[in-house]
């Protein structure tokens, strides 16, 4: 059965990467060709030579970029499949399109929206190379304690449910998932590297665009992963009545 749903879920994770690429390909490249060309212009200005290009730039944007956000994609679907077959049938009895929705918005929220907003991502001549080692240790401090405060708020919210209700309990454990996200972003040290010259629209649009693959490819794994997986049990249940008459 877990077996059954991982194969699922790293399949539906690939799917979605490959859908991911598309939208990255199409609002994402070109911000990044926008980005290098600046930064090729302040070295030029600053006298400083061009280094070396280790990995030509149509190989990033196409099997480099294919091969990331396939085993990226492949890797959190793999991990949704294996908390969804943790979670069905315990947090609530809203079937499997709906679990996998709301665990995929959740996923989402934790990993992907809480982080981003402290640490959002930088195209190609923002960042300090020198820096990529405490941007990326804070990154996943902040994950690590999104996940944690996402935790509390379900556990906080199950405590509440049988005494103020489903609503009033999702109320209160969001309002007190907003409060610790704000104090945990506000204590955390904040990174600004840009240079004073960059675009503030390629910014603007290159963070949108990276943004919008993490929607792509969460949203494609929470819908489909939902589908497949409510088939498989459809089609479980109605062999298990037929073999029974």
């Amino acid at each position: 059965m877990v077996g059954n749903l991982l194969l699922r879920g790293m399949l539906v994770g690939v799917f979605a990467g490959i859908l991911a690429l598309g939208f990255a390909r199409v609002f994402g490249e070109p911000q990044v060709d926008r980005a290098i060309v600046f930064e090729e212009q302040q070295s030029q200005a600053a006298g400083e030579a061009p280094g070396p290009e280790i990995v030509s730039r149509g190989t990033q944007a196409g099997f480099g970029l294919l091969t990331g956000l396939v085993v990226y994609g492949a890797s959190i679907g793999g991990l949704f499949s294996l908390v969804f077959a943790y979670v069905y049938g315990r947090a609530s009895s809203i079937g499997p399109r709906g679990t996998a929705a709301l665990l995929a918005l959740a996923g989402f929220v934790a990993i992907v929206l809480v982080p981003y907003l402290k640490y959002p991502a930088n195209p190609p001549a923002v960042s300090n190379p020198d820096t990529l080692g405490a941007r990326t240790e804070l990154f996943f401090i902040m994950i690590v304690l999104s996940i944690a405060a996402l935790a509390g708020t379900v556990a906080l919210a199950r405590r509440l449910w049988l005494r103020y209700g489903a609503w009033n309990a999702t109320i209160v454990a969001g309002a007190a998932f907003i409060i610790v996200i704000a104090i945990v972003q506000y204590a955390m040290p904040a990174i600004n590297e840009m240079p004073q010259q960059f675009s503030a629209d390629l910014l603007w649009r290159f963070r949108i665009a990276a943004l919008g693959t993490q929607v792509v490819l969460w949203t494609t794994i929470g819908l489909a992963f939902g589908a497949l997986v409510e088939n498989g049990f459809s089609g479980r249940h109605r062999r298990q009545a037929i073999h029974s008459r």
